[in-house]
């Protein structure tokens, strides 16, 4: 069982105008509900914790997870709204973006929402801006705290500035995260936003160092990379006719959990051992997902059966 923690809220498009004002597409969303469903899409058990409104936007975000059989039972209800992110494109077609969070029901997670985890977790998988806001944030360490030493850790910090704009925060949390984290994935530009002009090897032995088991840093268009303290390997990004890149990083980290249980390495011991041919591997797999992920308007994330072996 995977557990993925963190938000859950409505990406909301300008649609086009009305007579009377416009109209709005809202749409499902959150980093961490995109793992979740690309976690259970790819055939994997896989818990949501996390906290939802009891409205009818909450209504629809829970509906959509249990169709994509995600399990809900850790997911808390509670009365304050769902937040929102508004998208909109100017004369230019250049987006603009609003976030209306503060106070919202995915930051309402509470300490004692802890109780209500499935037994039998392997795998902890959290990040985005629930790290870094509060009390959500202040929960989430209390399970790392917790769990750390009895269960893999997987975090990608998917810096969002829009939602917290300071910086230090998310340095804190990454640096926090370190010695508690067994696979860290972080982007290239996340990277370059919390540590300008570090070098992605230095920044990975770095964090190897702190004790992370494996590192994988996305570079877009340029590929991946990975590191373990015996090997590394660099990847190219699968060719593919981009329609959008929303959700795909959280594809790519879903794929790489899944190649880790299809392969039996969904362990600490095992990640910190693997070789280069099987560093290859997980990213070629990953990379596949996310290519199919690029090729569809917005994060729809591919199935199992779509990606073939290994």
């Amino acid at each position: 069982m995977f557990v993925v923690c963190g938000e859950a809220l409505m990406d909301v498009f300008a649609a086009g105008d009305t007579p009377a004002g416009m109209t709005l597409d809202a749409r499902v969303g959150g980093s961490p509900f995109n793992t979740a469903v690309g976690l259970a899409r790819l055939g994997q058990p896989v818990a949501f914790f996390s906290a939802v409104s009891r409205g009818f936007l909450g209504e629809r975000l829970v509906r959509a997870l249990q169709a994509e059989g995600v399990d809900t039972s850790a997911v808390q209800r509670n009365d304050a709204p769902t937040t929102l992110s508004l998208v909109g494109l100017d004369a230019n077609l250049v987006p603009s973006y609003s976030f209306y969070g503060a106070g919202c029901a995915d930051r309402q997670l509470t300490a004692q929402a802890l109780a209500s985890l499935p037994q039998g977790v392997r795998a902890i998988q959290l990040g985005s801006y629930a790290t870094v806001v509060e009390p959500i944030a202040s929960t989430l360490r209390a399970l790392v705290e917790r769990e750390h030493e009895r269960s893999l850790i997987a975090y990608d910090p998917n810096i969002r500035l829009n939602v917290e704009p300071t910086l230090a925060r998310w340095r804190d949390m990454l640096e926090w995260m370190l010695p508690r984290t067994h696979l860290l994935k972080i982007s290239e530009e996340d990277l370059q936003l919390l540590l300008p002009g570090t070098a992605c090897g230095t920044f990975a032995a770095h964090a190897l160092e702190r004790g992370v088991r494996l590192v994988v840093i996305t570079r877009g268009a340029e590929g991946s990379a990975a590191w373990t303290r015996q090997a590394h390997v660099s990847m190219p990004s699968m060719h593919v006719e981009v329609i959008d890149t929303v959700g795909a990083g959280d594809t790519f980290q879903a794929a790489m959990l899944t190649w880790l249980a299809e392969q039996g390495r969904l362990s600490v011991q095992a990640l910190g051992v693997l070789t280069t041919a099987k560093l290859q591997s997980a990213l070629g797999f990953a990379a596949r997902a996310a290519a199919i992920t690029c090729s569809r308007r917005g994060a729809d994330m591919p199935r199992r059966g779509e990606l073939g072996d290994h």
